[in-house]
């Protein structure tokens, strides 16, 4: 029994060999199916979003703000999803503007985006401080032709891909060098946006099988990079006038765009296949409208970002650094004398004031927790960011609201040569309603209009009798 047994075992394994394989091609044949089945892509995209937390809440139906992009985002519960930002998502240069940018990364973190491009807001920051956010980023940040003017470098990854099913996504990200000029940062040089991507495209030969372009540059360029580059299949861009109408086609690539500080998010499906061009399925730029309910953890972020710069020095409480674009020897400009001094022989004005929404616009902030931020302060004080103006140390105690001088310009030559200074020949440049809109633009006011707004506040000369009276500068 013993010496047939290994002859059995063999003739078995023979007959059993056949079987084998056919069972293995069907398994092959069954992975190639799987391989090859189509992919319903879904792709959220925002751009310019500009610092934009959450609505500032000057007025009632501000639209936009990651606050309520992500609850739009948070009721998708399919996997294969791509969420991307084009880029200029930080809010400008200053020391404030980074502090903010760090929250905006961790809230696209929070959204579980997939990469962020770098605009032309994020290449006015440093080298230094770009790496510092690179080391500190939780979301990956892209930018194939933002280098390092030293080693002549990438400052971010060029590239990244991603899985979805079976597909492997390669997204790129470049920005346009044109119209930074002297505000690039520090340490930073822009290369030409063609020889970024096909280095990019050279990288990723063999390692994707779909080409994603974020291209922070305008529609022309990225018609024309459409047309240079048969191997890119989506376009997504950010440096426009406005969102996309419709879903355009240039050569291989579909080209769609979006902007306008968050108030509005691209939403694409693709039906990807393997060997063939992606199959647009619905293409929609959603309004993040104001009955979109806000996301907590978002408006956290944005009350942590506030709570920050108030406890920070910051370059703007320095009045060196008020002063540091003054010519040296000039004369000093006029200084601001405050609100009080103004009223005291305007009465008339003052009465007019008093019941406007300039009187009580400071406190709006206190009610808000915002009385700290640069970004609201400027608007809702007398003169911040100028030498003599409103400093954030002040608080509440002087040249706070929407004063005399927010509009009309620093006093303290008219109060002097009023009180008697002969030596003084000051007189106020008339305005119009380009003062107003320094203030009162998009989201900050109701659609400014200047014949509607200006009777609701319209004053003038006083009667002699007030204007002769005796001006007292605040201390």
């Amino acid at each position: 029994m013993s010496s047939l047994t290994p002859c059995f075992i063999r003739r078995r394994a023979f007959r059993l060999a056949p079987l084998l394989s056919l069972l293995g091609l069907l398994a092959v044949g069954c992975d190639r199916s799987r391989e090859t089945a189509p992919l319903d892509l879904r792709i959220y995209f925002t751009g310019d979003a500009r610092g934009r937390l959450e609505p500032c809440g000057c007025f009632d139906g501000q639209y936009g703000g990651l606050s309520r992009v992500k609850t739009v985002l948070a009721g998708e519960s399919s996997p294969n999803t791509l969420r991307l930002d084009i880029g200029d998502a930080a809010g400008g240069r200053e020391d404030y503007d980074l502090i903010q940018y760090r929250y905006m990364l961790r809230a696209f973190a929070a959204m579980k985006y997939d990469a962020l491009n770098i605009g032309q807001r994020e290449a006015r920051f440093s080298l230094a401080q770009l790496r510092e956010i690179k080391s500190s980023a939780t979301v990956p940040i892209l930018g194939a032709n933002l280098l390092d003017k030293s080693a002549g470098q990438p400052v971010f990854d060029s590239f990244r891909v991603v899985r979805r099913g079976d597909y492997r996504i390669g997204i790129i990200g470049v920005v346009d060098p044109r119209g930074l000029g002297d505000e690039l940062g520090t340490g930073l040089e822009i290369g030409p946006v063609e020889p970024a991507i096909s280095r990019c495209l050279a990288a990723l030969q063999g390692q994707a099988d779909e080409i994603i372009l974020l291209a922070f540059t305008d529609e022309e360029t990225m018609s024309r990079l459409a047309r240079q580059f048969y191997e890119i299949h989506l376009i997504l861009g950010g440096k426009v006038a406005q969102p996309s109408q419709e879903l355009k086609k240039e050569n291989r690539s579909l080209i769609y765009f979006v902007t306008n500080e968050s108030r509005a998010l691209g939403i694409l499906r693709l039906q990807l296949s393997r060997g063939a061009q992606p199959k647009p399925l619905s293409n929609e730029i959603g309004l993040v409208h104001d009955k979109i309910p806000e996301d907590p953890a978002i408006q956290q972020l944005a009350q942590d970002y506030r709570d920050e710069i108030r406890a920070t020095r910051l370059a703007v409480d320095d009045p060196n650094y008020l002063e540091a674009g003054m010519v040296p020897g000039a004369r000093a400009t006029p200084v601001f004398a405050g609100t009080e001094s103004c009223l005291r022989c305007h009465p008339a004005a003052a009465a007019v004031w008093s019941r406007s929404g300039h009187a009580n616009a400071f406190a709006a902030l206190v009610r808000a927790k915002a009385d700290a931020d640069p970004k609201c302060v400027t608007c809702h004080t007398v003169g911040f960011g100028r030498p003599s103006g409103y400093q954030r140390s002040f608080g509440a105690d002087k040249l706070t609201q929407v004063g005399c001088e927010s509009c009309h310009g620093p006093g303290g030559l008219h109060v002097r040569q009023r009180e008697g200074d002969a030596s003084i020949n000051f007189t106020f440049r008339p305005l119009d309603a380009g003062d107003c809109a320094k203030c009162h633009f998009g989201e900050f006011s109701r659609p400014f209009h200047w014949d509607e707004f200006w009777p609701k506040i319209q004053h003038g000369r006083e009667p002699r009798q007030a204007s002769a009276q005796k001006l007292v500068l605040p201390r």
